[in-house]
Parts: structure tokens; C-alpha cells; sequence
């Protein structure tokens, strides 16, 4: 656990000081979370932390606070003026990519447990990252079409991030609406207790929230900084599942979820930055399962490189075609 905490807390702490003082805490902020996790992705060996003694929670509900916390400051300093343009480039950048990877890794896993108040309280980072529908479609959707073409978070072969994002945005906004009014009419609910009302509502209020308390410069801030925050986490959904698809029955049913369904990452502090939600495959097979205790099936697929590091080649199509394809083309014939 001390890992998970300094690996997740030591970024939010200098983007926070980078807030206020800017210069060379931004840069540390940013080194922090791609040059240095990607040096010693390659210096330490893989295989990351497995405790399942423990469930993480104490932390996770930090995370979530100092997300709650740093998310208006950040808007705050890029709508403010005492930070000059460049370092306000930078803490975007910085911001963009912690709420994105361990604010979302920290929600996904909030999500997924039973205790109501956890839950709420991941529903409303996401929610704060005006990516609230996440809370459902993710648990509801995802989880149970993961590699079929009803799921649109799973992406398929050929098709490049940049086609994938919008399609999984507006698909999951509205398979997850679906799904959450199909189970309010199975239990004779009214359509009024959609959660919909609350993730739209939210986001409606955080956004009006600042203009009225930074103008219109903190409303476009916010709104570009989830955006961004979005992105990311809609990049590593992108990674995970690409390409890998579950072959139907006979009768038309998929076959039950496998380990071989997604992708995996074994890099040691990528892992740790993003809470073991590298490990895919058990997470899928368990989704319960606390991050701490998550493991790495000997027999799912693996990244050939971190998962954060994987991400970025996406922005270039042939490039990650090129690394790609062969590797989906192994594992749907294996």
C-alpha cells in the first residue's frame, strides 16, 4: 500500500504547489507522470504489487478528496492571472493527465464497490469530470458486453482512436441511459429516479458553479480540463480491449468473459500510478475484486509495452496498426 499512496499522492502534491507557485513544480508534476514512470517502467522488473490482505480503501477515499479538492484549484489558477501562459500550458497538461489516469483509475474503482457511500462518492468524481454516465454505462454496459459489438467501449480492429472516442462517448451516454431505464421499469420505479437526472444535473452545476465564481474564463478551463480528463480515460479503454472479441455461439450468446478478453500491462509503477487497473483480465473476471489483490492470468494477453506509453502511440493509427494488429490477429486464432 505505502507504494500505491507515494506513487498516486506524490503528482497530486506538486501539481497542487504548481497551482500556486508554478515554474519548476509543474515541471516536476509532469516529469513525474510520464518521464519518470516510463524510466522506471524499464528499470524495474515487471510484475507489479499483488496484496489481497488488503483492500485499498482508506486510500481511495483520499484519492478521491484531494481530486475534489485539486480539480476547482486547477481551474483556479488556469482562469486566474498569476500564472503566465506557458506554465498554465503545462499545468493542463499535468492535470489533464493525473485526473485522467489515477482520478478515473480511483472512480472505476469506487464504482465497483457494494458500500453506497463509496460508490456515490466515485459517481461524483466522475460526475466533477462531467463524465458522470461513466457510473453506468461502465458497471451496467461494459461489464456485461465487453468484447462484442453491443459494448461501445470495446474497440475493434482497424478503427482509430480518434473515430473510436466520439463513438464511444455518445454510444455508452446512451446504452447506459437505457439500461439504467430498463432496470427502473423492472423494479416499478419512476423515470424521474434515473440517476441520469443526477449525472446531467451535476454536471449542469459544477459547469454554472464557475462561471459564476471565475467567469468565463474558469467555465471554458473546467469544461477543456475534463475534456482532457475524459480523453485519457477513454484512451485507456481504447488500449485494453482492442481488437479482442468474444465469438458467438450457436445459439448467438457470446462465450463467457476470458482472460483472454483484454489486455494486460505487467510495468511495475504504470500499474501502481493507475491502481492495477493494467490488470484488465482479472479485474473483468472479478470486478469486485479490490485493485490490491488484483493478479495477471499467465494466459491473457499482454501490452508489449506500458499501458500509458501504448496510449500515446494510439495517436498515430499506422503506428499502432502496425504493433497491433499481428497481436490481435495471435490471440483471436490462439
Amino acid at each position: 500500500m505505502p507504494l500505491f499512496a507515494v506513487t498516486t499522492i506524490t503528482p497530486a502534491a506538486l501539481i497542487g504547489i504548481g497551482a500556486f507557485a508554478g515554474s519548476a513544480w509543474i515541471v516536476l508534476a509532469i516529469i513525474s507522470l510520464t518521464i519518470l514512470v516510463t524510466l522506471l517502467d524499464r528499470v524495474i522488473p515487471t510484475g507489479g504489487i499483488q496484496d489481497e490482505s488488503s483492500r485499498g480503501t482508506s486510500l481511495n477515499f483520499a484519492l478521491a478528496i484531494i481530486h475534489l479538492i485539486l480539480l476547482p484549484l486547477c481551474v483556479a489558477a488556469l482562469a486566474g492571472g498569476w500564472l503566465t501562459t506557458l506554465e498554465k500550458v503545462g499545468l493542463f497538461f499535468a492535470a489533464g493527465l493525473y485526473f485522467g489516469q489515477v482520478g478515473n483509475a480511483n472512480a472505476h474503482e469506487l464504482i465497483h464497490r457494494s458500500g453506497r457511500g463509496l460508490h456515490r462518492l466515485g459517481m461524483w468524481v466522475y460526475i466533477s469530470l462531467l463524465f458522470g454516465h461513466h457510473t453506468s454505462a461502465h458497471v451496467l454496459v461494459h461489464h456485461q458486453h465487453v468484447a462484442t459489438r453491443a459494448d461501445p467501449n470495446t474497440s475493434r480492429k482497424g478503427e482509430s482512436l480518434y473515430r473510436y472516442i466520439p463513438r464511444a462517448w455518445i454510444g455508452s451516454f446512451r446504452a447506459g441511459y437505457r439500461a439504467e431505464a430498463a432496470r427502473l421499469a423492472k423494479i416499478n420505479r419512476p423515470a424521474w429516479r434515473n440517476p441520469y437526472v443526477v449525472y446531467v444535473g451535476g454536471a449542469v452545476a459544477f459547469i454554472v458553479l464557475a462561471l459564476l465564481l471565475g467567469g468565463l474564463e474558469a467555465g471554458i478551463a473546467y469544461v477543456t480540463l475534463a475534456a482532457y480528463a475524459q480523453i485519457q480515460l477513454l484512451m485507456s479503454d481504447y488500449v485494453q480491449h482492442y481488437g479482442l472479441e468474444r465469438p458467438a455461439r450457436p445459439g448467438g450468446k457470446p462465450v463467457t468473459v476470458g482472460n483472454e478478453h483484454s489486455w494486460n500491462s505487467p510495468h511495475f509503477l504504470s500499474s501502481a500510478l493507475m491502481l492495477n487497473a493494467t490488470r484488465h483480465s482479472d479485474h473483468h473476471a472479478h470486478p469486485s475484486r479490490a485493485y490490491p489483490a488484483l493478479s495477471l492470468p499467465d494466459d491473457a494477453p499482454m501490452l508489449p509495452k506500458p499501458l500509458p506509453l501504448m496510449a500515446s502511440i494510439a495517436l498515430i493509427p499506422p503506428l499502432w496498426r502496425r504493433m497491433m494488429d499481428p497481436l490481435v490477429d495471435r490471440w483471436r486464432h490462439a
